[in-house]
């Protein structure tokens, strides 16, 4: 069963009289709807992270996966830093010609200095992990009012505590969140409404070192279908620091998935929070929460288990968020297809790839990081994908698509920037909005290469309101809250669920554009633990910090 929707237009003006009154106004409309750019700025920021796979022939799906990276202010200083994961030389993974590696790779975080710079902290924090890094993701599990930190590596995962003074302690074995699996991602969330965070962890397959030779050889390398899959992980915080594989017990488990990335969302408005993978070559999983702590697998029934075709495809890294401004969620999900557009009817998700105009262009390429933002600050969700050839480092361009707000996206990629004239072999991809001005700039993982910081230069001439929902302590990010803004007749809800995207993170701050509004009309936030509370006649152009009631 299908259904057309239709999404609303944004109200405009109807300007009557004269012919040259008339080209006079489409003249200053025209000037007055001139596009962001976004411009790379990676190198004026100071940020001189290289990413490598631990060799220097890409040679099989461990050193072509790629990585993420994260948004996240570590420090608490109102700022977001940056936290790049790198691979390493593995002799059960690369080539013996890629041995100067050896030792010679870490992870690496970049402290936001507040004016447009960023400085490298790794060693003095003490996050330089040399593990074949993939994802990462950070949440306040201990309650202390900063971000711990959990990367996700093949083979053990690193899971820091903030010291609450610029530095992190690993507790990956005392907290037994030292996953031995090939890991790529890991959203947080309070799935049993305990008050503290529990995690999800996606793994991926099993590599056989090179075994399995049995593959088409311009491929360069076997693909999924060539392992087993590994079964993820959920983890219940005790509230000691420690946690407890509850994987079973809540109806998750899954032996042969193949996870490359998964988000939480509070998909069917219901209050909780449910689980969204995005697997390899499979099915995705889409895990519904219930009343009594446990999930019920509901991926087939509602439609979010394949794309239009009834295919799996390997789908990349799931984010969310409301395209139509209809107040339901939705998902789109990079693959090396035409990727998947699943909107969110209520009972069930409709794909709309091909309808909305994402498909003729999307479908040229391989894509992995994906993010929904919205990038002109006009009140509607657009579309970036990071793109870049799967077995080979062949260079594609990145993906720039405008919600119209009538039912369809424009490629806008051409007139956003030098930066989509080139090309790269991208992987994660998330936003944030680094320099605190008002609209949301870009952070591009590329395969064996620099990554991108790309500054948004000119989405803030329309008018903002970012919404940072706390936890009660005053510091963490309320993970799980649902924010709603009301404004000139138009409903947008975000979520704070920072852990989107393929292995990355972003901003947890909620991000509103609205428009040529003055005023936002009422916003309305829902904290995870169930209080309500309400803001009327909201000024723009501000980040507002809300805390529950006491």
């Amino acid at each position: 069963m299908q259904r057309d929707i239709t999404w609303k237009p944004i109200p405009r003006a109807i300007l009557l009289g004269s012919l040259v009154s008339f080209i006079s106004s489409e003249v200053a409309q025209a000037a007055e709807e001139k596009r962001p750019v976004f411009t790379d700025v990676t190198e004026d920021a100071g940020i001189a992270f290289r990413h490598r796979y631990g060799d220097d022939d890409l040679s099989n799906i461990v050193e072509g996966t790629g990585a993420g990276a994260m948004f996240f202010d570590y420090d608490g200083d109102g700022w977001l830093d940056i936290y790049f994961v790198n691979g390493a030389w593995r002799n059960d993974v690369n080539d013996n010609r890629g041995r100067r590696y050896r030792g010679q790779l870490s992870n690496a975080l970049y402290r936001n200095q507040g004016d447009g710079t960023f400085k490298d902290v790794t060693a003095q924090a003490g996050v330089g992990d040399q593990g074949f890094g993939f994802g990462c993701s950070a949440a306040d599990y201990d309650g202390d009012g900063d971000l711990d930190l959990l990367v996700l590596n093949y083979g053990p995962n690193v899971f820091y505590r903030n010291n609450g003074d610029g530095t992190f302690t690993d507790v990956s074995k005392a907290s037994g969140l030292d996953n031995p699996l090939w890991s790529l991602s890991a959203p947080w969330f309070d799935y049993d409404g305990d008050g503290d965070l529990d995690v999800y962890v996606t793994n991926y397959l099993a590599y056989d070192a090179g075994k399995f030779k049995s593959y088409y050889a311009a491929d360069g390398y076997p693909g999924p279908l060539s392992y087993s899959g590994q079964p993820d992980a959920l983890y219940r915080n005790n509230g000691d620091g420690t946690f407890t594989d509850v994987t079973t017990a809540t109806a998750v488990m899954r032996p042969n998935g193949r996870g490359m990335s998964a988000s939480v969302a509070d998909l069917n408005n219901d209050g909780r929070l449910d689980i969204y993978v995005a697997n390899d070559a499979m099915e995705n999983f889409y895990f519904e929460a219930g009343p009594d702590g446990r999930f019920i697998d509901r991926g087939l029934e509602t439609g979010l288990a394949f794309g239009e075709g009834g295919q799996g495809v390997s789908s990349m890294g799931p984010t969310i968020g409301d395209i139509n401004n209809d107040g339901r969620l939705d998902i789109y999900v990079p693959d090396m297809g035409y990727g998947c557009l699943l909107v969110n009817q209520g009972e069930f998700f409709d794909d709309l790839t091909a309808r909305t105009n994402l498909a003729v262009v999307c479908g040229q390429y391989t894509g992995w990081g994906g993010v929904l933002f919205d990038y002109d600050n006009d009140g509607w969700l657009d579309v970036f994908v990071a793109n870049g050839n799967a077995h080979h480092e062949f260079t594609q361009e990145d993906v720039l698509m405008r919600n119209t707000g009538e039912g369809a996206f424009a490629d806008v990629a051409k007139e956003s920037g030098d930066y989509f004239a080139n090309k790269y072999v991208g992987r994660g991809a998330t936003f944030g909005d680094y320099d605190n001005d008002g609209d949301l700039d870009l952070l591009v993982v590329n395969l064996n290469d620099r990554p991108r910081l790309l500054r948004n230069d000119g989405g803030n001439t329309n008018a903002w309101i970012q919404v940072d929902v706390r936890q009660a302590n005053g510091q963490s990010p309320a993970i799980g809250a649902r924010v709603t803004l009301e404004s000139d007749g138009l409903k947008q809800i975000r979520e704070i669920v920072p852990t989107t995207g393929y292995l990355s993170q972003a901003d947890p701050r909620a991000h509103f554009g609205l428009g040529r509004a003055t005023v936002a009309d009422r916003i309305t936030v829902r904290f995870p633990e169930g209080g309500v509370k309400v803001l009327e006649k909201v000024k723009v152009n501000q980040t507002l910090i809300v805390l529950p009631e006491k």
